[in-house]
């Protein structure tokens, strides 16, 4: 049995564990350096900057030339930009060119990666590759805040020693990538890498899944990166309690992926309309979490977002298998994460929204209105679509 798709799932793991270790040091950014919360929100949004146009080349290039050699560079690129992260600790342009770094790592890396572990798994069932992507990337992105959050609350030097796991995991898992295999394509596309596949243009993919993608990492990013600033709590502990939100968030975006699997098996699209319920009901909750300046409200909606970035996630990424032609999946996966990573804008919007005079809390009642039209979008789109439902070839190649 082939377990090669191991290796570049460790190496999906890496990356995103350094992608979202990021998270919790925001608030000790602010107590060490006194960052202002819009430019907490602007690092924070940076990496989005870095990784959206990364995942369109990335999975492109991945689908020309192959997926070892797109994959293996960036892998090792992570680790460097946690490095320049523990360079940059007092200088605020440093910080920022390091997220920029991390972006572009991870952007390259999920797209390709991701059609390579299912082009790994082509021996196994339906949906095996997109089900191990999916968990790699999710587990990676809540142990690493996780383990992140609860260092820095400990250590004498919180801006430095919390990224030093990052920087061991990212060498390791660069290190056992080497022997994978991954030949250059028989026949290579040659559609430029900056243009996006005809699927991605075409109704199903525009009405079905785009609407629902910005809501995946937009509903992680309100629940790690938006609400625990809102909430007027003392800041005794809040490093540890950033990490340990950040890692039930994502945690349960882990755990809810079989079941969200078994409910697109069931339906097409039926995980994603579960997400943006989820969505809605979150973000409901962090509403009164905000009212009642209360942390155990927010360890509440952790969970409930953290379900609506699995559902999301597992949806979003079976949809873009099922539509996209063997040749250029990568490329469509590629689309769809980077469709779902301008939900990393969600704090900086939430933020500005916000500031308009209407507060964090009116700023959350729009981001419900804005959930609940997706819904419906998605909703008008699944039912109109049930009729010519079909399971193309790049499904059986999952």
């Amino acid at each position: 049995m082939n377990r090669s798709w191991q290796r570049v799932a460790l190496a999906m793991f890496a990356v995103g564990w350094g992608a979202n270790q990021f998270s919790p040091m925001l608030l000790a950014y602010r107590a060490e350096l006194g960052i202002s919360t819009q430019t907490r929100a602007l690092l924070f949004a940076l990496y989005a900057v870095g990784l959206i146009p990364a995942l369109l080349v990335g999975g492109a290039a991945s689908d020309r030339w192959g997926r070892r050699a797109v994959v293996v560079p960036f892998v090792a690129i992570s680790p460097v930009a946690t490095v320049l992260l523990i360079a940059s600790a007092h200088w605020v342009p440093g910080l920022a060119i390091a997220r920029l770094l991390a972006g572009v790592s991870s952007g390259v890396v999920f797209g390709a990666a991701s059609a390579w572990v299912s082009d790994l798994s082509v021996d196994d069932p339906a949906g095996a590759g997109a089900r191990r992507a999916a968990l790699a990337l999710s587990a990676g992105f809540g142990l690493g805040p996780l383990v992140t959050g609860l260092v820095a609350e400990v250590a004498t030097y919180p801006l430095t020693v919390p990224y030093l796991p990052h920087v061991v995991l990212g060498v390791v898992a660069a290190v056992l990538l080497l022997p994978v295999p991954g030949p250059r394509p028989d026949d290579p596309a040659i559609r430029p890498l900056v243009s996006l596949p005809a699927v991605t243009r075409g109704r199903r993919f525009l009405l079905a899944v785009a609407p629902a993608a910005p809501w995946v990492f937009g509903c992680a990013s309100i629940s790690i990166a938006f609400l625990p600033s809102a909430v007027d709590a003392p800041t005794h502990g809040e490093l540890a309690f950033a990490g340990v939100l950040t890692g039930v968030t994502l945690g349960t975006g882990v755990l809810v992926q079989p079941l969200a699997r078994r409910l697109d098996d069931r339906r097409p699209l039926l995980a994603g309309r579960v997400g943006l319920l989820s969505a809605v009901a979150a973000l409901l909750i962090g509403l009164g979490a905000l009212e009642a300046d209360s942390r155990w409200l927010l360890l509440v909606a952790g969970p409930v977002f953290g379900a609506a970035y699995g559902c999301g996630l597992v949806s979003g990424l079976r949809e873009a298998e099922r539509l996209a032609p063997p040749e250029e999946r990568g490329a469509v996966v590629a689309a769809f994460y980077g469709l779902t990573y301008l939900g990393f804008f969600a704090p900086y919007l939430l933020g500005a929204v916000g500031g308009l005079g209407i507060g964090p809390d009116g700023a959350l009642l729009v981001a419900v209105a804005v959930a609940l039209g997706s819904l419906a979008v998605v909703s008008a789109a699944g039912r109109s679509d049930q009729s010519h439902r079909t399971e193309p070839a790049s499904t059986e190649l999952a």
